[in-house]
């Protein structure tokens, strides 16, 4: 045995108010995409669907007493927050809006959502590149890094330099460097000769840059003021308590990442997952967060349900108990693989866990055709990964009473390692007629007779 010396939970920063004021001041900020998702999910009938149709915004505008450009500030929000969910044309309230008034961590991670996804909520300018764009919204996590750590009042100026600072950086990690004082282009031979307009217009790049980064951190500042991540005011910037609260956290989870105790984070999504095969639950959820939190939510989510789509059965569980750690950021993209057969059971089980069923009660959200299906999985599992007294002990999780009813279904529900499993476990009982009557069940699905 060794022992694991564990990191304490770390504290947030002095004068970040109590998660219940935090969870007061979130919903403050939500207060209008609250009314309109509660008005939404109880409106009949198509008209909620994104972008707010005109005729709902009007109906909105009018039940609600606020303006349309309110209504449709507010529905863009109960969107981000996670209050509503769009299937088809009808908005349905999501988890986070039950639970609204009575759970403060609910809606705490609906304004994380909201804050993370602040470039959606005010739009960039026009007329700029996208690769402009995209480059602020990736540099304006250490603008944040030095508004907490200052405590305080920032200047523009200060956050300007640190904006073009890691615009730089960026740049230069993609061999980008913009041409400037003391770099020439390769000159054509046979161009012609420079006019003093074309010196002009060599000269006046780093100066455009200047005022392109000047605009975005504008853009950027006033997105997260939209938010409620922070204030500004005549030449500077300040993070309000959620928006100090909020970063703090991202900078704890970067903390966690750079002491993985198992040293997964550089790995792939499929060897991290089997990294964490023989930890207990604790340890591989640590695992999970340290390897989530040193990458962006998107790219987790779709390697992880990218080597949930592979032919290892164990890989395809644990992924999705590491998508049970990410929580709702990765609903959209989970709710979206229930069409594929391989992947609905998981999928099923987990969106019912996320909106708060029992985990022991999880199974019902099941089809006894689907549970059939992931008792086959499972069971694949436990062929190439774990141990014979173990598959014969899964005999009794399944949902048939009897051995003879079990292995009718399990021929008809056409999972591709029905094969395997039941030879494996033919091959593993210490029952010889049980054995004998896998065996020709194996047999008949390999043969394709009834």
């Amino acid at each position: 045995m060794t022992t694991r010396r564990t990191r304490p939970a770390p504290r947030p920063p002095e004068g970040t108010p109590p998660r219940a004021e935090l969870a007061r001041q979130a919903r403050a900020v939500l207060a209008d995409a609250v009314r309109i998702a509660h008005w939404a999910a109880g409106t009949p009938g198509p008209g909620a669907a994104a972008p707010l149709a005109a005729h709902a915004l009007e109906r909105a505008a009018t039940a609600l007493e606020l303006s349309p450009a309110q209504v449709r500030a507010g529905w863009d929000r109960a969107r981000l927050a996670g209050l509503v969910e769009l299937h088809g044309d009808t908005a349905r309230p999501g988890w986070r809006l039950r639970a609204w008034d009575r759970d403060d961590s609910a809606v705490l991670r609906g304004w994380v959502a909201l804050f993370d996804a602040w470039s959606l909520v005010h739009a960039a300018p026009e007329g700029i590149e996208a690769g402009a764009v995209a480059e602020a919204v990736e540099a304006v996590p250490q603008v944040l890094s030095l508004l907490q750590l200052s405590a305080g009042p920032v200047t523009v100026p200060a956050l300007l330099d640190l904006l073009g600072q890691r615009v730089a950086e960026l740049q230069e990690e993609r061999c980008e460097v913009p041409l400037g004082p003391g770099r020439t282009a390769p000159a054509a031979s046979a161009a012609p000769a420079e006019t003093a307009a074309d010196q002009t217009a060599a000269t006046a790049g780093p100066a455009r840059s200047a005022d392109l980064n000047a605009l975005l951190l504008d853009w950027a500042l006033e997105g997260l003021a939209a938010v409620g991540a922070l204030t500004l005011g005549q030449g500077h910037a300040t993070l309000t308590p959620l928006g100090n609260w909020a970063v703090w956290v991202k900078l704890e989870q970067i903390c966690v990442a750079a002491q993985s105790p198992a040293g997964n984070i550089e790995q792939s999504a499929a060897d991290m997952l089997l990294g964490c095969a023989r930890l207990t639950p604790g340890p591989a959820r640590d695992e999970y967060r340290a390897w989530l939190a040193a990458r962006t939510v998107g790219s987790a989510v779709a390697e992880l349900l990218a080597v949930a789509r592979g032919e290892d059965a164990l890989l395809r569980g644990l992924a999705f108990e590491a998508l049970r750690v990410v929580g709702g950021p990765a609903e959209p993209e989970v709710r979206a693989v229930l069409a594929e057969p391989s992947l609905r059971p998981y999928a099923l089980l987990w969106l019912a866990e996320y909106e708060g069923n029992d985990p022991d009660d999880a199974q019902d959200v099941l089809s006894r055709e689907e549970a059939t299906w992931l008792w086959v999985d499972t069971a694949a599992a436990v062929a190439d990964h774990g141990e014979t007294g173990l598959l014969v002990r899964h005999l009794d999780s399944a949902v048939q009473g009897t051995v003879p009813a079990l292995l009718d279904e399990v021929r008809a529900v056409g999972h591709p390692r029905t094969v395997q499993v039941l030879v494996a476990l033919a091959a593993a009982h210490p029952d010889p007629a049980l054995a004998k009557a896998v065996r020709r069940a194996a047999f008949q699905v390999h043969t394709g007779g009834a």
